[in-house]
């Protein structure tokens, strides 16, 4: 078994270890991040608020890190102004990694207008694959007749980027799996379009997108760049000890 990006909670190895299944975990180090922050908050007597979407995978994996009852989940302001905590004087907040940076600091701000005492993490919880994008589409959006987000349907952090560049000021955003996806019966005339990813999506995909373009119309390409990303993981202890062949690494690109 191969557990995802998002992280699982605790119950979730410790099961597949009773069934005797050979498991790798796969979940970032920076949602790994979030899970230490929660399990520091909660080691320090703090009540855990979570700020994130009900439901997201990642969610989920955060929440299961601790017992059921040692974490709140607060998705928008609104949700932050209702709140009611076990402890006002105990609260430490945690947040998912691919939500919207404008939309979470007014979450966070409300919270700590409630609550004076609330603390912060040990560092930034945000991905900085998420930020950096973001940041690049609020560059690139304003004027754009069209701004394409490359990410899958249920991607939190493709979402938010087609939020952000309406807000950014795109006239029309719009979130796609490949170029066969795009309506060009509808897209009607263009003279800037932007183009962006999700933290996740291969770059083929993106090519692919800009090659679709390049079809239909006279199109040149300019780069928005606002961060180099130069972050290395290493791949996970089991298997640092295997060797791939180029054929090997030929499959495993696709």
């Amino acid at each position: 078994m191969v557990f995802s990006a998002h992280g699982v909670p605790k119950s979730v190895p410790a099961d597949a270890s009773a069934r005797n299944l050979f498991y790798l975990d796969a979940t970032c180090p920076l949602v790994s991040k979030v899970h230490k922050q929660a399990l520091r908050h909660r080691r320090l007597g703090r009540h855990v608020i979570l700020i994130g979407h009900e439901g997201h995978p990642e969610v989920i994996g955060t929440m299961g890190q601790l017992p059921e009852g040692a974490v709140s989940l607060v998705d928008t302001v609104e949700d932050a102004g209702r709140y009611m905590p076990p402890d006002p004087d105990n609260l430490g907040y945690v947040t998912q990694t691919t939500l919207s940076v404008d939309d979470t600091e007014g979450v966070i701000a409300r919270l700590k207008e409630r609550f004076p005492n609330l603390k912060d993490p040990a560092a930034d919880s945000i991905c900085y694959a998420t930020t950096n994008r973001q940041e690049a589409v609020k560059l690139a959006a304003p004027g754009t007749d069209l701004f394409l987000i490359v990410g899958a349907p249920n991607s939190s952090n493709s979402k938010r980027l087609v939020e952000v560049a309406l807000k950014a000021g795109a006239s029309r955003a719009l979130l796609v799996q490949r170029a066969a996806e795009i309506d060009w019966d509808t897209v009607g005339p263009l003279r800037t379009v932007g183009l962006s990813a999700g933290a996740s999506a291969p770059e083929v995909i993106v090519n692919e997108i800009i090659d679709a373009f390049r079809d239909r119309y006279d199109a040149t390409v300019e780069l928005a760049e606002m961060a180099e990303e130069n972050e290395h993981f290493p791949v996970n202890r089991e298997l640092r000890h295997i060797e791939l062949t180029h054929e090997d690494m030929a499959w495993v690109n696709g």
